[in-house]
């Protein structure tokens, strides 16, 4: 007879899949449904014709967060991975035709920053290490612990962590403290976009994102982003853990005050002891427990943007490209404001490039391109006039017009061909909210810590959520935080039974 706790979990992304280990690892069966044919969610793959392409995540940020939580489950990060340093990070493109490495090299960082703007390095120097300190602060004592009640939030400490940590100034006015130059403003604030932000509303700690890039470097694995799935999937088969791919969700199974399983859209019943729901919660809310009075409070929330992606095979390499370009163009603030405010797109958005070839030949056939362009757009909005038709063909010649002031000028000949994702892609294929790709629920003040959506249901306790719009945040670094503590609250709750 087989004693374990059965625990059901619903996607088999990175949070679904990191949270499957943890309870495996603690003696749990665990079995995970995902609607779609292969695991990976928003850290899915694509391959034609030769050519890899990494649909969500590029890059691999803040690898202190990946190895603390991977080396819990047996994963060495370098070994397992087979990650490579990525030296620039990235190449950033000016619309004035200067263009900036972001680089861990002090003396190449130095050169640059002066001849951009003289006397500038020390001030970088306090700005990277500042941030980095954010990063730290944030992680002890803002995103890596569970929140049970609200004055554990909301005390003397926490107002101070608050204010250390500068959420009072927007990111886009704490830099001006730190450089002049416009380009260097942009340079060491546009990385709100990593969280969907808009880096001239995002509060400044969120200058912990260039300070961890600085202090920690960013990876790229052999095989692309979805090795960590990849990674994650054979540990789980190794663990025994059971992954059924196109097995869709119709609902979670509720009887008084517990969940008791989940019903197939084939009309399968599974039950289980406890059942986690890693896909995007306001959809889960929404879609799978049918609570109208919780759907209308996450509807009112702020959620982050979206994006437009252009996948394209080509034919060549062009070498003026590094692993990741990104073109801030100008107008840059009224560009954000239009993704943001008029949730539409500018006739001269900014984009960045993601070129896997330059670190991993293995992304496309000898000789020849594999490139994701990204282009940050509105999430979907009834109340907006929204014809992503127009949009989608106004971002892509705004993007090969850019290309060719750069010096790719027969770019457009050179394309085999071209996979394009819409938010209403993304809203389709991984059932996100509003299509808001870079995780649905932003991170506002008001949407952290305690305030975000716990990581427990309220009244059906043995319900647990995991993923991008649950504590602690997106991204996948804590969206896998985030696994570990879904998993460590669900071991808590656990022991506190058998006492």
């Amino acid at each position: 007879m087989n004693n374990q706790p059965k625990a059901v979990i619903i996607g088999a992304g990175v949070s679904g899949l990191a949270t499957a280990n943890f309870l495996a690892k603690n003696g749990y069966e665990v079995e995970v449904y995902e609607k779609n044919s292969n695991p990976g969610g928003r850290c899915a793959q694509k391959i034609q014709d030769g050519h890899r392409f990494d649909l969500g995540a590029t890059i691999l940020l803040m690898p202190s967060l990946y190895k603390q939580v991977l080396s819990e489950l047996g994963i060495d990060l370098e070994k397992d991975l087979e990650t490579t340093s990525l030296t620039p990070i990235y190449k950033l493109f000016f619309s004035d035709g200067s263009h900036f490495s972001f680089t861990r090299d002090e003396e190449r960082m130095k050169a640059q920053l002066e001849a951009f703007e003289p006397g500038s390095f020390p001030k970088y120097k306090v700005y990277a290490k500042e941030g980095y300190e954010y990063f730290n602060l944030a992680m002890n004592d803002l995103l890596g612990k569970n929140f049970d009640r609200l004055f554990q939030f909301v005390n003397l400490k926490s107002i101070r962590l608050l204010i250390k940590l500068k959420t009072h100034l927007h990111h886009t006015d704490y830099i001006k403290r730190y450089f002049s130059d416009p380009r260097l403003q942009k340079a060491f604030t546009f990385q709100n976009i990593y969280v969907g932000q808009n880096p001239y509303e995002a509060p400044a700690f969120f200058s912990m994102l260039p300070g961890a890039e600085i202090a920690e470097g960013a990876l790229f694995p052999k095989g692309g982003m979805n090795r960590i799935v990849q990674t994650l999937v054979a540990l789980a088969e190794k663990q025994k853990v059971k992954i059924h791919c196109k097995a869709p969700v119709e609902k979670i199974i509720l009887n008084g005050k517990k969940a008791e399983g989940i019903l197939l859209e084939d009309g399968t019943i599974v039950h289980a002891d406890l059942v986690i729901a890693s896909a995007d919660l306001p959809y889960v809310y929404d879609q799978l427990l049918h609570d109208k009075q919780k759907t209308r409070s996450l509807k009112k929330k702020e959620y982050s943007c979206s994006a437009i992606v252009f996948h394209w095979g080509l034919d060549r390499v062009y070498p003026q490209l590094d692993h990741h370009s990104v073109f801030l163009n100008d107008p840059y603030k009224e560009g954000l404001e239009k993704i943001f405010n008029e949730k539409s797109l500018s006739d001269n958005p900014s984009f960045y490039i993601h070129a896997p070839v330059r670190s991993d030949k293995t992304a496309a056939p000898e000789n020849q391109d594999t490139l994701s362009v990204i282009v940050p757009a509105a999430h979907l909005d009834e109340r907006a006039d929204q014809d992503w038709k127009a949009l989608k063909q106004k971002a892509r010649e705004a993007v090969i017009r850019r290309l060719e002031e750069a010096g790719l000028t027969d770019i457009e000949k050179h394309i085999k061909f071209e996979i394009c994702y819409l938010p209403k892609t993304w809203e389709s294929s991984c059932n996100v909210t509003n299509g808001s790709v870079f995780g649905s629920l932003s991170h506002s003040i008001f949407q952290m810590g305690y305030f975000r959506p716990h990581n427990q249901h309220k009244k059906y306790k043995n319900l647990y959520f995991a993923g991008g719009s649950t504590h602690p945040g997106n991204g996948v670094p804590l969206v896998l935080l985030g696994a570990k503590l879904t998993s460590e609250r669900i071991l808590k709750d656990a022991k506190a039974m058998v006492q």
